[in-house]
C-alpha cells in the first residue's frame, strides 16, 4: 500500500477513534473532574515509561517546561468543560460545540501566534453564528447550560491550539504531550476542592474499563497513529479528515445513545451549517505544512 494512503487511512481511523471519546463520556457514570483526571493521569503515567519522553525532558528548557506546563492548565480545562458539557447536555450537544473552534481559532490566533488577521476567517465566523442560533433552537432548555459550557470548551480548544503551533517545534510532541497532561493531572488534583469536586475517585469494574479505553484506545493509540501518518500528508489532508470528529460523534451518538430523540430538526440543520462552515477553514490554508501539534491532546 503505497504510505499516503496508508496515511489517510490512519488519520479516518484516529478520527474515528476521537469521535467514540464523546460516546464514552457519556456512557461513564463518573462526574466531570474524575473523569478527566484518570484520562490525564493514566495516558502520562504510561508516556513517562518511555525512553524518549525522559529524553526530551532533559534537553528541555526549564523555560519550555513552565510554558508547556501553562498550556496543559488549558488542556485540563477544555477536557473539564467538555465533559461536563456532555453530562449537562449529550455527546452530540458538545461534539458539536467543539465545532465551532475554528472560529474562534481565527480571532485568537492571530493574536498568540503574532500573525497578520486574515479577513477571509472572519467569513467563517459570520457563518457559524446561524448554525449556532439553529442549534440553540433544537436544543431542549434543560441542555442550554451544557451548549454553553460546550462553548467554552471549544475557546479552550482554539487557546491551546493556537499555543502548541506556536510552540511545538521546540521539543518532541510526546514529550509535550507528557508534560501538559502530567502537569493537567496535577492541576486537577490541587484545584479540585474549587470546582467543588474530588479527583481521585475510585472507579467501579463498568467505568474502570471505559475509561482504559478512553485513555489508551481513544487518546494513546490515536495520537501515536497519527505522529507517523502526518509524515505523509499535507495541511489541508489533515484538517479536512480531522473536521470529521464531530460528524462521527453525532452519528455514533444515534445508535448507540439514541440522542436523535433528544434533539429537535433545528438542532441538526445547525450541525449542517456549522459543519460547512468548518470544511470550508482548510481551503483557505491549503498548500501548509502538516503540523503535529494540531493533533496534540485532542
Amino acid at each position: 500500500m503505497p504510505p499516503t494512503r496508508k496515511a489517510l487511512l490512519q488519520i479516518h481511523f484516529c478520527v474515528l477513534l476521537w469521535g467514540f471519546t464523546a460516546i464514552l463520556g457519556k456512557s461513564i457514570t463518573l462526574p466531570a473532574l474524575p473523569l478527566v483526571w484518570w484520562r490525564m493521569l493514566l495516558v502520562s503515567g504510561a508516556l513517562l515509561c518511555l525512553p524518549r519522553v525522559w529524553r526530551g525532558l532533559r534537553a528541555m528548557p526549564m523555560r519550555l517546561r513552565f510554558t508547556y506546563a501553562g498550556i496543559g492548565i488549558i488542556v485540563a480545562l477544555h477536557w473539564l468543560t467538555f465533559y461536563g458539557a456532555i453530562k449537562l447536555a449529550n455527546a452530540s450537544v458538545a461534539a458539536t460545540c467543539i465545532a465551532t473552534c475554528p472560529v474562534f481559532l481565527a480571532l485568537i490566533e492571530p493574536w498568540i501566534a503574532r500573525r497578520r488577521f486574515d479577513p477571509r476567517e472572519l467569513l467563517i465566523g459570520a457563518a457559524v453564528i446561524p448554525g449556532v442560533a439553529l442549534v440553540a433552537g433544537g436544543v431542549p432548555g434543560d441542555m442550554r447550560m451544557g451548549l454553553a459550557v460546550g462553548v467554552l470548551s471549544a475557546i479552550f480548544v482554539a487557546f491551546f491550539g493556537a499555543l502548541n503551533k506556536r510552540y511545538i517545534e521546540h521539543a518532541d510532541a510526546l514529550t509535550v504531550t507528557f508534560v501538559e497532561l502530567g502537569t493537567g493531572a496535577l492541576f486537577l488534583t490541587v484545584c479540585g476542592p474549587l470546582f467543588m469536586a474530588a479527583p481521585f475517585v475510585m472507579p467501579d469494574l463498568h467505568d474502570g474499563v471505559l475509561v482504559l479505553i478512553l485513555a489508551f484506545g481513544c487518546t494513546l493509540l490515536p495520537f501515536a497513529l497519527a505522529l507517523a501518518a502526518l509524515r505523509h500528508l499535507s495541511a489541508f489532508a489533515t484538517q479536512m479528515i480531522t473536521n470529521l470528529e464531530p460528524v462521527y460523534a453525532i452519528v455514533l451518538a444515534i445508535p448507540l445513545l439514541g440522542e436523535q430523540r433528544e434533539l429537535g430538526w433545528s438542532f441538526y440543520a445547525g450541525v449542517a451549517v456549522i459543519l460547512g462552515a468548518v470544511f470550508a477553514h482548510p481551503f483557505l490554508h491549503r498548500g501548509e505544512r502538516a503540523e503535529p501539534s494540531d493533533l496534540v491532546a485532542p
